[in-house]
Protein backbone atom coordinates (compact mmCIF):
# COMPACT_ATOMS: atom_id res chain seq x y z
CA UNK A 1 0.00 0.00 0.00
CA UNK A 2 1.00 3.39 -0.19
CA UNK A 3 1.63 5.97 2.92
CA UNK A 4 2.72 9.74 3.19
CA UNK A 5 5.75 9.79 5.13
CA UNK A 6 7.07 13.38 5.38
CA UNK A 7 4.73 14.60 2.70
CA UNK A 8 5.60 12.12 0.17
CA UNK A 9 3.48 8.80 -0.65
CA UNK A 10 5.55 5.87 -0.92
CA UNK A 11 4.95 2.04 -1.97
CA UNK A 12 5.41 0.11 1.19
CA UNK A 13 5.26 -3.71 2.50
CA UNK A 14 4.73 -4.63 6.38
CA UNK A 15 7.57 -6.96 6.10
CA UNK A 16 10.52 -7.28 4.02
CA UNK A 17 13.93 -9.02 3.89
CA UNK A 18 17.52 -7.36 3.52
CA UNK A 19 19.20 -10.55 1.66
CA UNK A 20 22.81 -8.60 2.17
CA UNK A 21 22.42 -7.54 5.83
CA UNK A 22 20.75 -10.61 6.81
CA UNK A 23 17.87 -8.53 8.62
CA UNK A 24 14.16 -8.47 8.61
CA UNK A 25 12.85 -4.89 7.98
CA UNK A 26 9.64 -4.48 9.87
CA UNK A 27 7.54 -1.55 10.03
CA UNK A 28 7.57 -0.59 13.90
CA UNK A 29 3.78 -0.34 14.68
CA UNK A 30 4.07 0.47 18.38
CA UNK A 31 5.06 3.76 17.10
CA UNK A 32 1.62 4.37 14.64
CA UNK A 33 0.00 6.39 13.93
CA UNK A 34 2.29 9.06 15.20
CA UNK A 35 5.67 8.43 13.58
CA UNK A 36 6.49 5.83 10.44
CA UNK A 37 10.04 3.71 11.28
CA UNK A 38 11.23 1.07 10.19
CA UNK A 39 13.07 -1.47 12.57
CA UNK A 40 15.64 -3.93 11.53
CA UNK A 41 15.82 -7.21 13.14
CA UNK A 42 19.41 -8.37 12.87
CA UNK A 43 19.10 -11.77 14.98
CA UNK A 44 16.53 -14.26 14.55
CA UNK A 45 16.16 -13.80 18.58
CA UNK A 46 15.90 -10.14 17.91
CA UNK A 47 13.18 -11.15 15.11
CA UNK A 48 11.07 -13.66 17.76
CA UNK A 49 11.43 -10.35 19.86
CA UNK A 50 9.42 -8.49 17.90
CA UNK A 51 6.52 -10.96 17.55
CA UNK A 52 6.56 -10.96 21.43
CA UNK A 53 7.08 -7.40 21.53
CA UNK A 54 4.19 -6.60 19.13
CA UNK A 55 6.86 -4.38 17.08
CA UNK A 56 4.98 -6.60 14.15
CA UNK A 57 1.28 -8.14 14.49
CA UNK A 58 -1.37 -9.90 12.50
CA UNK A 59 -1.91 -12.99 11.26
CA UNK A 60 -0.26 -12.84 8.52
CA UNK A 61 2.75 -10.06 9.00
CA UNK A 62 4.06 -12.85 11.89
CA UNK A 63 3.54 -15.71 9.60
CA UNK A 64 5.83 -13.89 7.27
CA UNK A 65 8.18 -12.61 9.91
CA UNK A 66 8.48 -16.28 11.05
CA UNK A 67 9.44 -17.33 7.34
CA UNK A 68 11.95 -15.08 7.20
CA UNK A 69 13.26 -15.15 10.83
CA UNK A 70 13.56 -18.67 10.32
CA UNK A 71 15.69 -18.23 7.10
CA UNK A 72 17.81 -15.74 8.78
CA UNK A 73 18.53 -17.95 11.02
CA UNK A 74 19.53 -20.92 8.61
CA UNK A 75 21.42 -18.35 7.05
CA UNK A 76 23.24 -17.25 10.28
CA UNK A 77 24.66 -20.92 10.67
CA UNK A 78 28.07 -21.27 10.07
CA UNK A 79 29.78 -24.68 9.28
CA UNK A 80 28.89 -27.55 6.75
CA UNK A 81 28.00 -30.44 8.81
CA UNK A 82 24.21 -31.20 8.21
CA UNK A 83 23.16 -32.65 11.43
CA UNK A 84 24.43 -29.72 13.47
CA UNK A 85 22.88 -27.29 11.19
CA UNK A 86 19.37 -29.19 11.66
CA UNK A 87 19.91 -28.94 15.19
CA UNK A 88 20.34 -25.25 15.04
CA UNK A 89 17.20 -24.64 12.61
CA UNK A 90 14.82 -26.56 15.38
CA UNK A 91 16.09 -23.72 18.19
CA UNK A 92 15.23 -21.50 15.73
CA UNK A 93 12.03 -22.77 14.86
CA UNK A 94 11.04 -22.88 18.56
CA UNK A 95 12.13 -19.78 19.62
CA UNK A 96 9.73 -18.43 16.79
CA UNK A 97 6.97 -20.84 17.33
CA UNK A 98 6.74 -19.32 21.10
CA UNK A 99 6.94 -15.58 20.34
CA UNK A 100 3.02 -15.21 19.70
CA UNK A 101 0.96 -18.90 20.57
CA UNK A 102 -1.99 -18.43 19.50
CA UNK A 103 -1.80 -17.87 15.77
CA UNK A 104 -1.37 -20.66 13.75
CA UNK A 105 0.34 -18.36 10.70
CA UNK A 106 3.96 -18.51 12.11
CA UNK A 107 3.88 -22.52 12.70
CA UNK A 108 2.35 -22.87 9.15
CA UNK A 109 4.73 -20.50 7.08
CA UNK A 110 7.78 -22.18 9.03
CA UNK A 111 6.51 -25.56 8.23
CA UNK A 112 6.41 -24.42 4.37
CA UNK A 113 9.95 -23.03 4.50
CA UNK A 114 11.46 -26.52 6.32
CA UNK A 115 9.80 -28.55 4.30
CA UNK A 116 11.04 -26.76 0.85
CA UNK A 117 14.55 -26.98 2.69
CA UNK A 118 14.47 -30.99 2.84
CA UNK A 119 15.04 -30.92 -0.78
CA UNK A 120 18.37 -29.56 -0.12
CA UNK A 121 20.92 -31.99 -0.42
CA UNK A 122 24.03 -29.61 2.15
CA UNK A 123 23.91 -26.88 4.41
CA UNK A 124 24.57 -23.97 1.97
CA UNK A 125 21.87 -25.20 -0.60
CA UNK A 126 18.72 -25.70 2.48
CA UNK A 127 20.12 -22.14 3.49
CA UNK A 128 19.28 -20.54 -0.50
CA UNK A 129 15.82 -22.71 -0.02
CA UNK A 130 15.00 -21.13 3.06
CA UNK A 131 15.15 -17.89 2.06
CA UNK A 132 13.61 -18.92 -1.36
CA UNK A 133 10.42 -20.01 0.73
CA UNK A 134 10.08 -17.04 2.65
CA UNK A 135 9.83 -15.03 -0.18
CA UNK A 136 7.53 -17.34 -1.90
CA UNK A 137 5.10 -17.36 1.70
CA UNK A 138 5.23 -13.56 1.39
CA UNK A 139 4.26 -13.30 -1.96
CA UNK A 140 1.20 -15.41 -1.51
CA UNK A 141 0.22 -14.02 0.99
CA UNK A 142 -0.32 -10.63 -0.80
CA UNK A 143 -1.79 -12.80 -3.60
CA UNK A 144 -4.29 -13.87 -0.67
CA UNK A 145 -5.27 -11.01 0.15
CA UNK A 146 -6.00 -9.82 -3.09
CA UNK A 147 -8.45 -12.89 -3.82
CA UNK A 148 -10.21 -11.97 -0.40
CA UNK A 149 -10.57 -8.55 -1.79
CA UNK A 150 -12.00 -9.72 -5.02
CA UNK A 151 -14.88 -11.93 -3.76
CA UNK A 152 -15.89 -9.75 -0.38
CA UNK A 153 -16.40 -6.36 -2.23
CA UNK A 154 -19.58 -7.80 -3.69
CA UNK A 155 -20.32 -7.55 0.21
CA UNK A 156 -20.41 -4.12 0.40
CA UNK A 157 -23.11 -2.35 -0.86
CA UNK A 158 -23.09 1.93 -1.77
CA UNK A 159 -24.42 3.61 1.30
CA UNK A 160 -23.40 1.16 3.82
CA UNK A 161 -21.78 1.30 7.13
CA UNK A 162 -19.29 -1.44 7.95
CA UNK A 163 -17.97 -2.32 11.36
CA UNK A 164 -14.49 -3.68 11.89
CA UNK A 165 -12.26 -5.25 15.03
CA UNK A 166 -8.65 -4.75 15.94
CA UNK A 167 -6.40 -4.48 12.74
CA UNK A 168 -6.79 -6.67 10.04
CA UNK A 169 -5.51 -4.65 7.48
CA UNK A 170 -2.23 -4.24 5.46
CA UNK A 171 -0.26 -3.50 8.51
CA UNK A 172 -1.45 -6.88 9.84
CA UNK A 173 -0.36 -8.72 6.87
CA UNK A 174 2.48 -8.12 4.41
CA UNK A 175 0.31 -5.79 2.27
CA UNK A 176 -3.64 -5.14 1.82
CA UNK A 177 -4.81 -7.34 4.78
CA UNK A 178 -8.38 -9.41 4.93
CA UNK A 179 -10.85 -7.44 7.02
CA UNK A 180 -9.74 -4.32 4.94
CA UNK A 181 -9.19 -6.38 1.47
CA UNK A 182 -12.97 -5.97 0.15
CA UNK A 183 -13.14 -2.50 1.75
CA UNK A 184 -9.86 -1.46 -0.45
CA UNK A 185 -11.65 -3.57 -3.47
CA UNK A 186 -15.09 -1.84 -2.84
CA UNK A 187 -13.55 1.43 -3.02
CA UNK A 188 -11.36 0.57 -6.13
CA UNK A 189 -15.19 -0.48 -7.65
CA UNK A 190 -16.04 3.42 -6.60
CA UNK A 191 -18.79 2.06 -4.15
CA UNK A 192 -18.98 5.09 -0.72
CA UNK A 193 -19.78 3.11 2.67
CA UNK A 194 -18.62 4.26 5.89
CA UNK A 195 -16.57 2.03 8.68
CA UNK A 196 -16.54 1.87 12.46
CA UNK A 197 -13.35 1.23 13.78
CA UNK A 198 -13.36 -0.53 17.45
CA UNK A 199 -10.62 1.05 19.46
CA UNK A 200 -10.25 -2.27 20.16
CA UNK A 201 -8.86 -2.06 23.94
CA UNK A 202 -6.33 -2.28 25.55
CA UNK A 203 -3.61 -1.78 22.75
CA UNK A 204 -6.03 -0.14 20.91
CA UNK A 205 -4.80 -1.38 17.05
CA UNK A 206 -8.47 -0.33 15.60
CA UNK A 207 -7.97 3.29 17.00
CA UNK A 208 -3.64 3.54 16.11
CA UNK A 209 -3.99 1.18 13.07
CA UNK A 210 -7.09 0.77 11.41
CA UNK A 211 -7.41 4.35 11.62
CA UNK A 212 -4.17 5.03 10.42
CA UNK A 213 -4.50 2.99 7.27
CA UNK A 214 -8.02 3.88 6.28
CA UNK A 215 -6.88 8.26 6.51
CA UNK A 216 -4.03 7.11 4.65
CA UNK A 217 -6.83 5.07 1.66
CA UNK A 218 -8.93 8.04 2.25
CA UNK A 219 -11.77 5.96 3.17
CA UNK A 220 -14.76 7.34 5.57
CA UNK A 221 -14.42 6.25 9.13
CA UNK A 222 -15.24 6.72 12.82
CA UNK A 223 -13.37 5.31 15.95
CA UNK A 224 -15.71 3.97 18.34
CA UNK A 225 -15.24 3.19 22.07
CA UNK A 226 -15.52 -0.94 21.89
CA UNK A 227 -18.66 -0.68 23.88
CA UNK A 228 -19.93 1.63 21.64
CA UNK A 229 -21.14 -1.16 19.04
CA UNK A 230 -24.18 -2.94 20.46
CA UNK A 231 -26.06 0.61 20.83
CA UNK A 232 -25.05 1.65 17.72
CA UNK A 233 -26.54 -1.69 16.25
CA UNK A 234 -29.52 -1.50 17.70
CA UNK A 235 -30.12 1.70 16.44
CA UNK A 236 -29.64 0.59 12.73
CA UNK A 237 -26.37 1.97 12.47
CA UNK A 238 -24.25 -0.66 11.04
CA UNK A 239 -25.14 -3.04 8.16
CA UNK A 240 -22.20 -5.68 8.25
CA UNK A 241 -19.52 -6.85 10.49
CA UNK A 242 -15.83 -7.67 8.93
CA UNK A 243 -13.37 -9.18 11.32
CA UNK A 244 -9.78 -11.16 10.57
CA UNK A 245 -8.43 -14.37 12.48
CA UNK A 246 -5.71 -15.55 14.08
CA UNK A 247 -6.42 -19.05 13.74
CA UNK A 248 -9.08 -20.74 12.09
CA UNK A 249 -10.20 -24.55 12.98
CA UNK A 250 -11.21 -26.41 9.63
CA UNK A 251 -12.70 -28.84 11.41
CA UNK A 252 -15.15 -26.83 12.98
CA UNK A 253 -15.16 -23.21 11.45
CA UNK A 254 -14.45 -21.87 15.24
CA UNK A 255 -12.39 -18.79 14.82
CA UNK A 256 -9.81 -17.37 17.56
CA UNK A 257 -9.28 -13.47 16.85
CA UNK A 258 -8.33 -10.66 19.05
CA UNK A 259 -10.22 -10.43 22.32
CA UNK A 260 -14.09 -9.08 21.93
CA UNK A 261 -14.45 -10.47 18.53
CA UNK A 262 -16.49 -13.01 19.86
CA UNK A 263 -18.84 -10.52 21.86
CA UNK A 264 -19.21 -8.43 18.50
CA UNK A 265 -20.21 -12.38 16.78
CA UNK A 266 -22.82 -12.04 19.50
CA UNK A 267 -24.71 -8.71 19.47
CA UNK A 268 -24.67 -9.27 15.88
CA UNK A 269 -26.56 -12.35 15.93
CA UNK A 270 -29.00 -10.76 18.21
CA UNK A 271 -29.21 -7.95 15.73
CA UNK A 272 -29.37 -10.35 12.51
CA UNK A 273 -26.35 -8.48 10.91
CA UNK A 274 -24.01 -10.59 8.66
CA UNK A 275 -20.63 -11.42 11.01
CA UNK A 276 -17.51 -12.48 8.14
CA UNK A 277 -14.40 -13.67 9.31
CA UNK A 278 -11.83 -12.90 6.50
CA UNK A 279 -8.53 -14.82 6.36
CA UNK A 280 -5.89 -16.23 4.30
CA UNK A 281 -5.42 -19.84 3.79
CA UNK A 282 -2.43 -19.60 6.13
CA UNK A 283 -4.62 -18.89 9.42
CA UNK A 284 -6.28 -22.31 8.58
CA UNK A 285 -5.78 -24.69 11.38
CA UNK A 286 -6.68 -28.16 9.74
CA UNK A 287 -5.54 -30.41 13.20
CA UNK A 288 -7.14 -28.87 16.05
CA UNK A 289 -10.74 -30.49 17.01
CA UNK A 290 -11.93 -27.54 19.16
CA UNK A 291 -12.02 -23.83 19.59
CA UNK A 292 -11.30 -24.13 23.55
CA UNK A 293 -8.22 -26.09 22.33
CA UNK A 294 -6.39 -23.35 21.08
CA UNK A 295 -4.02 -21.76 23.31
CA UNK A 296 -5.06 -18.56 24.47
CA UNK A 297 -2.37 -15.94 24.81
CA UNK A 298 -2.57 -13.87 28.05
CA UNK A 299 0.09 -10.46 27.85
CA UNK A 300 0.88 -8.22 30.47
CA UNK A 301 -1.09 -6.58 32.89
CA UNK A 302 0.44 -3.32 32.06
CA UNK A 303 -1.52 -3.45 28.52
CA UNK A 304 -4.96 -2.74 30.45
CA UNK A 305 -4.34 -0.81 33.54
CA UNK A 306 -2.53 2.13 31.52
CA UNK A 307 -2.23 3.28 27.87
CA UNK A 308 0.75 4.37 25.64
CA UNK A 309 0.57 8.03 23.47
CA UNK A 310 2.69 10.63 22.56
CA UNK A 311 3.19 13.86 24.45
CA UNK A 312 1.62 16.82 22.25
CA UNK A 313 4.09 19.86 23.44
CA UNK A 314 7.00 20.02 25.91
CA UNK A 315 5.81 19.59 28.77
CA UNK A 316 7.29 17.95 32.42
CA UNK A 317 10.89 17.02 30.83
CA UNK A 318 9.16 15.45 28.14
CA UNK A 319 10.37 16.03 24.33
CA UNK A 320 7.21 16.74 22.24
CA UNK A 321 6.34 13.63 20.02
CA UNK A 322 7.97 11.73 22.53
CA UNK A 323 6.11 7.93 23.21
CA UNK A 324 5.20 7.70 26.98
CA UNK A 325 3.09 5.14 29.47
CA UNK A 326 0.67 6.53 31.56
CA UNK A 327 -0.92 4.57 34.39
CA UNK A 328 -4.84 4.73 33.82
CA UNK A 329 -6.09 2.33 36.71
CA UNK A 330 -6.28 2.34 40.64
CA UNK A 331 -2.69 1.60 41.22
CA UNK A 332 -3.21 -0.90 43.63
CA UNK A 333 -5.09 -2.70 41.01
CA UNK A 334 -4.14 -5.59 39.08
CA UNK A 335 -5.91 -7.01 35.83
CA UNK A 336 -6.58 -10.28 33.82
CA UNK A 337 -5.34 -9.45 30.30
CA UNK A 338 -6.51 -12.03 27.19
CA UNK A 339 -5.18 -11.17 24.24
CA UNK A 340 -7.91 -13.50 22.38
CA UNK A 341 -11.40 -15.10 22.57
CA UNK A 342 -12.80 -17.73 20.30
CA UNK A 343 -16.19 -17.39 18.22
CA UNK A 344 -18.16 -20.04 17.38
CA UNK A 345 -19.40 -21.41 14.11
CA UNK A 346 -22.92 -20.92 14.70
CA UNK A 347 -22.38 -16.90 14.91
CA UNK A 348 -20.66 -16.39 11.91
CA UNK A 349 -22.09 -15.93 8.61
CA UNK A 350 -19.46 -16.50 6.52
CA UNK A 351 -15.40 -16.79 5.79
CA UNK A 352 -14.14 -15.33 3.06
CA UNK A 353 -11.07 -17.07 2.14
CA UNK A 354 -8.93 -16.95 -1.41
CA UNK A 355 -10.98 -19.48 -2.87
CA UNK A 356 -14.39 -17.80 -1.85
CA UNK A 357 -16.83 -17.18 0.37
CA UNK A 358 -17.61 -20.70 2.89
CA UNK A 359 -19.88 -21.42 5.60
CA UNK A 360 -17.99 -22.12 8.58
CA UNK A 361 -18.56 -25.60 8.59
CA UNK A 362 -17.96 -25.92 4.82
CA UNK A 363 -13.91 -26.03 5.71
CA UNK A 364 -13.74 -29.05 6.05
CA UNK A 365 -15.69 -30.77 3.47
CA UNK A 366 -13.80 -28.52 1.07
CA UNK A 367 -10.29 -28.78 2.53
CA UNK A 368 -8.41 -29.74 -0.62
CA UNK A 369 -9.14 -26.82 -2.70
CA UNK A 370 -8.05 -24.92 0.71
CA UNK A 371 -4.79 -26.38 1.13
CA UNK A 372 -5.63 -29.09 3.74
CA UNK A 373 -4.71 -32.28 1.86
Amino acid sequence: MNVQVKGRSRSCRTVTFDAEANSVELIEQRLLPHCFEIFSAKTYKETARAITDMVVRGAGAIGATAAYGLAQGARAFKGRNLETFQKHVEVVYQMLKDARPTAVDPVNAMNGVRLAMSRGGDVEQQQALALEAAEAFAGEDVRHCQEIGQHGAGLIRDGMTVLTHCNAGWLAFVDIGSATAPMYAAQAQGKSFHVFCDETRPRSQGATLTAWELAQQGISHQIIPDNAAGHLMQRGKIDLVIVGSDRTLGRTGEVANKIGTYTKAVLAHQHGIPFYVAIPLSTIDWNLRSGMDIPIEHRDEGEVLGAWGVVDGPRAGRRKGERVYVRVANPTSGAVNPGFDVTPASLITGIITPAGIFKPRELWARRRELGGG
